[in-house]
């Protein structure tokens, strides 16, 4: 890490890296890791007591830390820089298990160049099980700061859905900071703690620890499932590590009830459209010279490849600032307020700080309702396939056709 980073304070994507340590994996693909155990995803919605289906969606989300934050250090050895997405740029897939199909919109509706470094670059996000009638929404932004490590904000916040009770989870997000730079090694450690606030008035709170000097193990937490005004008497508690095997206990009996272990359960791999059959606002298909560049360790094609794409980004923005128009999101709407987040939030203290992403982003129904793809075309809502050409260095301020 050179010297001219030792105070930095701004967003991740502003922090230039050697191509060397970059990920051949775009930001935009991170929603994915929210749902890579489908049948975990969608266990709260047969559930039929309040205080367990709290717990059910606890369980869920905890299942999801390791691929989030820890999957891409343990493959790859250390943590690598994703790759900055550019507005618009879009991931889609699905999952089939036994849980049915479960489906994945994602969408960069924000990008670093899009309103300078100090506005950090938003996705959102939508994955929905229609068979079983859950649904995840969501968007996020992070902030980082670097002194003696790096210390990530992540700014935004998820909510979970059941369809057939009506009922919603505001899930917030933890912060972070990264270890192991000093050895090279890179590796995430979440900090402090996040809630999952119930509609049906029950809360989570999760408190997150890493390794200490003397004692303690690395990714570890403790949480807890308790009536939304009755924080000290809970209903159920949880321990264990994020990246490993974890426990849920009657909190009066301490009996287990339920456990999940990372080693035992293998994720659903992702299912995409083939490269060929992507349209170039596709995540994997835009970035797929860089990727390819990286993989061989041609770090001068890599530079090269990576230039063109955001030089391309400048000039559509330019272009788009001159005719004093903004770029139109392909599934996302920006809102003024959430009444659902702004009840629940207010259980917890939590804000929505819609300045930091640029405003409050929702999944748009009707856009997707009107969206085609030959890859899902039976999906409803049907995925999207842009129609914009990626090469060109302008486009219609609408981006479409």
């Amino acid at each position: 890490m050179s010297s001219s980073k030792a105070s930095f304070n701004g967003d991740l994507s502003s922090m230039t890296a050697p191509a060397f340590i970059l990920s051949t994996t775009s930001l935009v693909e991170f929603s994915s890791y929210w749902t890579e155990h489908p049948s975990v995803f969608v266990a709260p919605a047969a559930e039929k007591d309040p205080a367990k289906r709290c717990m059910l969606v606890l369980k869920w989300f905890l299942s999801t830390l390791k691929q989030q934050y820890a999957s891409r250090s343990e493959k790859l050895g250390s943590e690598k820089k994703p790759l900055n997405p550019f507005l618009g740029e879009l991931f889609l897939g699905k999952w089939e298990d036994d849980a049915g199909e479960t489906q994945l919109v994602s969408e960069q509706v924000r990008s670093q160049s899009n309103l300078g470094s100090h506005h950090p670059p938003v996705t959102a996000y939508s994955i929905w099980n229609n068979k079983h009638g859950v649904r995840l929404q969501g968007y996020n932004a992070q902030k980082a700061s670097f002194k003696t490590t790096i210390n990530v904000k992540q700014v935004g916040h998820a909510m979970y859905h059941i369809d057939g009770l009506n009922e919603d989870y505001l899930i917030t997000l933890p912060p972070l900071h990264i270890e192991g730079l000093v050895v090279g090694a890179p590796y995430v450690e979440l900090n402090s703690a996040t809630y999952i606030q119930s509609s049906s008035g029950y809360t989570a709170k999760i408190e997150y620890s890493g390794r200490g000097w003397v004692s303690g193990k690395s990714n570890s937490f403790t949480a807890s499932v308790y009536p939304e005004d009755k924080k000290k008497e809970p209903i159920y508690t949880a321990e264990g590590q994020w990246t490993g095997k974890f426990s849920f206990k009657d909190a009066k009996t301490k009996q287990v009830v339920d456990t999940f272990d990372h080693g035992a359960t293998k994720p659903t791999p992702l299912t995409i459209g083939p490269i060929e059959q992507q349209d170039d606002f596709e995540s994997r298909k835009a970035w797929k010279k860089v990727a390819d560049a990286i993989t061989k360790g041609d770090m001068d094609t890599t530079s090269s490849e990576k230039s063109i794409i955001e030089n391309r980004q400048r000039a559509m923005r330019k272009t788009e600032k001159e005719q004093g128009k903004e770029w139109e999101r392909k599934f996302f709407k920006r809102v003024e307020s959430d009444p659902i987040f702004e009840k629940l939030a207010a259980k917890i203290g939590e804000q929505v700080n819609k300045d930091a992403t640029n405003g409050v982003w929702a999944f748009d129904q009707e856009k997707a309702s009107v969206a085609k793809s030959p890859f899902h075309p039976d999906v409803n809502p049907p995925i999207y396939v842009a129609t914009d050409d990626l090469s060109r260095t302008s486009t219609k301020s609408t981006g479409t056709t």
